[in-house]
């Protein structure tokens, strides 16, 4: 563990990772591939938190084409996570890895209730923590959660995965010239008007030089090396 450059980490995944090539849904192979690095993570001694989204479901912002009001499409989505994280934590025990699943909506038959100091002592005893239903509140994304989370736990940093493999001044799928940052400033992030998390995380995550980096998910050993203090994806601190 004295390797280890992050010891304790919120991982945020997002539901449309879980997605793989579906269109929706959950893909058996990413799921798997997901619950294999943070079983090597744990494995290392890392304490792993993880807060999942839901858009592989269902998404608020669907729920007015829908004709649902836009309150109701957000609790809606905040249950399309705990769906997504009752799928990780089975996942992640099948490969024998200790897990708690967490939710900020109640519904005790299915996880438990989040409460700080119990996630925190679920960590220090080596178990993988799966934080579900967003904040449980309407309004606030699941990036809001990640970032109110791992202040909450003090985290050493949230690790924010995604299809790229850092942040870029124009989106690289679309744009072949768009050019990488290896480090960002929070200030800069703001100045250039980049996106890395919807302003409110990025506020709170500022306000408490929490760092974030954002990096390619889907290479299996990113996470690893990320943890053992290599330069993988962008670095976003103070």
């Amino acid at each position: 563990m004295s390797t280890l450059k992050y010891r304790r980490i919120l991982l945020k995944l997002s539901g449309e990772s879980l997605m793989g090539k579906q269109k929706f849904g959950i893909e058996s192979v990413m799921l798997k591939h997901y619950a294999q690095q943070i079983k090597e993570l744990q494995m290392l001694g890392a304490e792993v938190a993880v807060v999942i989204g839901g858009g592989n479901i269902f998404r608020g912002l669907q729920s007015e084409s829908a004709g649902i009001e836009g309150i109701t499409g957000d609790y809606m989505g905040m249950l399309a996570t705990v769906i997504n994280g009752l799928a990780l934590q089975s996942a992640l025990e099948s490969q024998g890895v200790t897990t708690r699943l967490m939710t900020a909506l109640k519904m005790e038959s299915v996880a438990e209730p989040y409460i700080r100091r119990r996630a925190i002592r679920h960590l220090e005893k080596g178990r993988v923590v799966i934080c579900a239903a967003g904040t449980g509140n309407p309004f606030f994304t699941t990036d809001s959660a990640a970032a109110l989370r791992a202040n909450e736990i003090k985290a050493d940093v949230i690790l924010k995965g995604t299809r790229v493999d850092g942040i870029y001044n124009a989106d690289p799928e679309k744009d072949p010239m768009a050019v990488k940052f290896d480090k960002l400033t929070f200030a800069r992030v703001i100045s250039l008007g980049l996106e890395v998390m919807d302003m409110t995380a990025f506020t709170l995550c500022k306000q408490n030089n929490m760092p974030i980096i954002v990096f390619d998910i889907n290479q299996p050993k990113n996470l690893v090396s990320i943890v053992m203090g290599e330069a993988v994806g962008t670095l976003v601190e103070g």
